[in-house]
């Protein structure tokens, strides 16, 4: 059976899901969460040109159609650097 694939909202690369970075608006109260919850989901590539393209095209607020708090980039941002 072959994994679900999806694509980077930033570079376009696709992979298996779980090579991504997941971030999710959970439904129904719209709150933008990273990796879990049932709702509209945006997958990034954990890379720093990807996440820095994201943040200043402001691509996650659009592809999950809400907006994006800037302590969720801050998170993002230190998980890279682990």
């Amino acid at each position: 059976m072959q994994p679900n694939h999806r694509r980077c909202i930033s570079c376009r690369h696709v992979a298996p899901k779980s090579e991504f970075w997941r971030i999710v608006r959970v439904y129904p109260d719209h709150q933008i969460q990273l990796d879990q919850g049932m709702g509209r989901s945006a997958y990034l590539c954990p890379q720093a040109d990807c996440l820095k393209a994201a943040q200043k095209k402001n691509r996650l607020a659009k592809v999950l159609r809400a907006k994006v708090p800037d302590s969720l980039y801050q998170a993002l941002w230190k998980r890279l650097e682990a």
